[in-house]
């Protein structure tokens, strides 16, 4: 799907993100993530602003990163109830120019299931925290239930042309070969949402 399709096609979904900010899993599965961000944060993929409610406001200040328009203004919203302190850049992730070491922490939630590229854009992130820092995950991929992968690569066609991202990502193997060190993994629903706490690593940029 081309860019401008794509993005044409989250523009249109605020509605139905602003509604999944309700969703009583996934608010429980962002607080426990969001609660490690500390410092000067990327939230890249921000979407409708959902994770501005976990971050503890005196800790953080955020960098929000969305290529849709619509999504950036909604956030823009959320970031003011929520009173957090944040920036906006209407960018795509591959087009962001960051200096090394950068951020304290890197979040993305359910976006690396569209990027183009998801080791590359791990990669990314590992240049752009710094050594210390963390990189903070929620996504969705492959399921270890054989019968429900199974489902999930025969529909991923037309579930990516419908919902703008995949559901047959494999993100253990997606995270084995970025250059990132998992620190903690937990996984959810048959293994398919993931929660993952990482580290850079500092020997590599590639």
């Amino acid at each position: 799907m081309g860019k401008e399709k794509l993005i044409k096609k989250y523009d249109n979904q605020v509605k139905m993100y602003e509604r999944h900010r309700r969703n009583k899993m996934l608010a429980e599965w962002r607080n426990k993530l969001i609660k490690h961000a500390s410092g000067r944060v990327l939230e890249v993929g921000v979407g409708v602003g959902a994770n501005f409610p976990y971050y503890d406001r005196e800790q953080v200040e955020i960098t929000s990163v969305d290529f849709s328009p619509n999504m950036i203004k909604s956030a823009k919203e959320a970031a003011s109830v929520y009173q957090v302190k944040a920036n906006f850049i209407e960018a795509d992730v591959e087009d962001l120019i960051f200096e090394d070491n950068s951020f304290d922490s890197i979040v993305s939630t359910l976006s690396l299931c569209s990027y183009p590229n998801p080791i590359a854009t791990l990669n990314q992130f590992n240049r752009w925290c710094r050594k210390d820092g963390i990189v903070l995950l929620m996504e969705h991929g492959l399921s270890t239930n054989r019968l429900l992968s199974v489902t999930q690569k025969i529909i991923d066609p037309l579930y990516s042309k419908i919902s703008g991202c995949h559901c047959d990502r494999d993100l253990s193997m997606i995270l084995e070969k970025s250059n990132l060190q998992v620190l903690h993994i937990e996984r959810y629903r048959s293994d398919i949402f993931y929660l993952i706490r990482a580290k850079p690593s500092k020997n590599s940029y590639v």
